[in-house]
């Protein structure tokens, strides 16, 4: 470049002497190895100081400058457990002002929480920039004679502002100090319980572990939901998605989870995007109330913030998981949901101008989710050992997993928890679909005597679902057939349980050791809860024990097992001669109850269902066919059937 295209101007009160001006071109020549005149540019304003513009380089030695600086320099100060003062004071004592050479661009268009920039031609992808009034942008677009820059917060950025390269990439402060308490994407805390003293700063986005990083994920990560750790097992280090339509019970159990981890050394971080701040309030309420908010952090980006915040939330909170993580510490974090995370990345992009895809989401949306989901690991020993397990949350439409973000997201994760809608208003819940859920860890994350007690279950209940729909509309059913559908039946009893009572491992195992044994078969179906309860009650206190080993060291051996059997064999017996004598006439479920009690309740007046009037039983069918048989044509005998007459003529 001709060094007539080069600029350097010079503005301060007072104009320069000619020793300053010497002092000033041997500066440039040396940084900048050109030779360019020195323009001076009266500015009332600027007291106690100067500042020179080489191009778009800025040397600001103002006393705003200098202020600047050192402010910048107290922030970099990490409070510790001692006395802060001393630090300050030494802090203080060594500071002196140095020649920075600073970035600064011209704001063009302001608009939507999206200013875009003029000049700044080093600046990086991420980097954070600042402008005059102390606002914070993150640069999301860069383009050859411009850039694209988020703002966070509340913002008066007008066009023709000042901003300014930080060289930063964005920060979330970290630190022991955030645990119970809740923030905002930035950090800063929305709870009215005060300042909060952190450790320091860390990159909101930086590279997963490498693969000799981690070690194999083998530990669980219980839940205390029994259809999820009996039959899709969480490992600590996994990523297992939680996918289900609106109000099917998603959030539910992943507050369950958190509940679950109370006395585990587990700290739990959850992340709320794009929700209502009541309802973040009320489940901080309920975490409270059930004592898991002291080892539990709330990030939360409201429906109201901006994308910016929305779209960074989930970022942050990994960063602060990473912290307690490379401590050596296990971390779950809850993302909630990333559906939103996602439609406020697509806000951003088009407000970017960038070109839009499938379902107007970027052609990176992919990257967006599985940059995020990779960083949850277990760590190698050498490395502390620590985990982060993560459990995203996906909101589906209209039971839709083939969409473009639930089809992402579950090829990125290890595995899926997919809520069905049928189920939940059915009053199943967690309204688990085992045909569609998985966990790709399986029995590496469950304990041995989990894996034992748990067997064939969810074996057993595919069965049950196949063939609940294949006999919706059969009447002649054999033994068998009966006794499946009835011990079916059971396990989905025993598998409902009440929110924000997540099971200990031991009534789990209990439970399961009891149900896969088939003495649930005798209980009548209304009964199950109550029973349920009071097997569990028998179990601890006839084999307290059996409990406490099962807690202790995960395992159960085969004479344990067979104490576990034989007091659930002797309770169910007693618990149903219990019944017999309260209510006399309670009899053993059978398969003949069972679809007696679905036609009374699908028609009081006793009438056939809408669609079947015409159907015929197995009765019916085979005089139609005897009818055939006989060439007269005459019937041999008249069946009635629902309290109707009919021929072998009638069809």
């Amino acid at each position: 470049m001709a060094e007539n295209q080069h600029r350097a101007v010079l503005q301060s009160d007072t104009p320069p002497t000619e020793e300053q001006k010497r002092r000033l071109a041997a500066f440039i020549r040396r940084n900048y190895s050109i030779e360019i005149p020195i323009e001076w540019e009266d500015t009332p304003d600027l007291k106690g100081g100067f500042r020179l513009h080489v191009d778009q380089d800025v040397y600001d030695w103002s006393l705003e400058g200098r202020m600047r600086q050192f402010h910048e320099r107290m922030a970099q100060i990490a409070p510790g457990p001692k006395n802060v003062l001393p630090l300050l004071r030494d802090t203080m004592e060594k500071f002196y002002p140095g020649v920075v050479r600073e970035e600064r661009g011209e704001v063009l268009t302001v608009g939507d929480g999206i200013a875009r920039i003029k000049g700044l031609p080093d600046a990086e992808y991420g980097e954070i920039l600042e402008f005059d009034q102390g606002v914070r942008g993150m640069v999301q677009d860069l383009r050859e004679d411009s850039l694209g820059c988020v703002l966070f917060g509340e913002n008066n950025v007008r066009a023709g502002d000042v901003a300014r390269c930080t060289g930063r990439t964005a920060g979330m402060p970290v630190g022991i100090g955030f645990l119970g308490r809740v923030v905002d994407a930035l950090g800063t805390p929305i709870d009215g319980k005060g300042a909060i003293a952190h450790d320091g700063f860390r990159p909101i986005e930086i590279p997963a572990p490498g693969i000799l990083e981690r070690q194999s994920v083998d530990k669980p990560l219980e839940t205390g939901i029994l259809c999820i750790d009996s039959m899709f097992p969480i490992g600590q280090g996994q990523r297992e998605l939680i996918i289900g339509d609106r109000q099917t019970g998603k959030t539910a159990i992943a507050i369950d989870t958190i509940l679950n981890q109370k006395d585990r050394k587990v700290i739990c971080i959850y992340v709320a995007i794009g929700q209502k701040s009541s309802s973040v309030a009320q489940l901080a309420a309920n975490l409270e109330k059930h004592g898991a908010m002291d080892y539990t952090i709330i990030i939360h980006a409201s429906a109201s913030a901006p994308a910016a915040e929305q779209y960074i939330a989930p970022y942050a909170g990994t960063a602060l998981a990473e912290h307690f993580m490379y401590m050596g510490r296990n971390v779950l974090i809850v993302y909630d949901d990333l559906s939103k995370h996602a439609i406020a990345y697509r806000t951003l992009s088009l407000l970017l101008e960038r070109s839009p895809g499938r379902e107007a989401f970027p052609g990176d949306v992919f990257y967006l989710h599985s940059r995020l989901l990779e960083r949850s690991a277990h760590l190698c020993d050498e490395l502390g050992g620590g985990s982060l397990t993560a459990l995203p949350i996906i909101e589906t439409q209209s039971g839709d997993v083939s969409a473009y973000i639930p089809t992402n997201v579950i090829s990125i994760t290890d595995g899926q928890i997919y809520l069905e809608s049928g189920l939940f208003f059915s009053g199943q819940r967690p309204a688990v679909n085992v045909g569609l859920s998985v966990s790709r860890v399986g029995g590496d994350a469950q304990t041995q005597a989990m894996k034992r007690s748990s067997g064939s279950l969810r074996l057993d209940l595919a069965q049950y679902r196949e063939m609940e729909v294949f006999t919706q509309f059969a009447s002649d059913l054999d033994e068998t057939t009966k006794r499946q559908l009835i011990y079916g039946q059971g396990l989905m009893q025993l598998l409902r349980q009440d929110q924000y009572e997540p099971m200990t491992r031991h009534r789990q195992v209990c439970l399961l050791t009891a149900a896969l044994a088939h003495t649930i078969e005798i209980i009548p179906i209304e009964n199950i809860k109550s029973y349920r309860k009071e097997l569990l009650d028998a179990m601890e206190r006839e084999n307290g024990d059996v409990c406490r080993r099962i807690d202790r060291n995960g395992k159960l051996t085969d004479e344990d097992k067979e104490r576990l059997l034989k007091t659930a064999k002797y309770f169910a017996s007693e618990y149903l001669k219990r019944l017999e004598r309260l209510n006399p006439g309670v009899e053993r479920r059978s398969g003949d109850d069972r679809r007696a009690g679905q036609d009374r309740r699908a028609n009081p007046d006793g009438q056939p269902p809408e669609g079947q009037k015409d159907m015929r039983s197995g009765q019916d069918r085979r005089a139609g066919d005897d009818r055939r048989k006989n060439k007269s044509g005459v019937a041999k005998a008249d069946i009635k059937s629902g309290g109707n007459q009919t021929s072998g003529g009638d069809a």
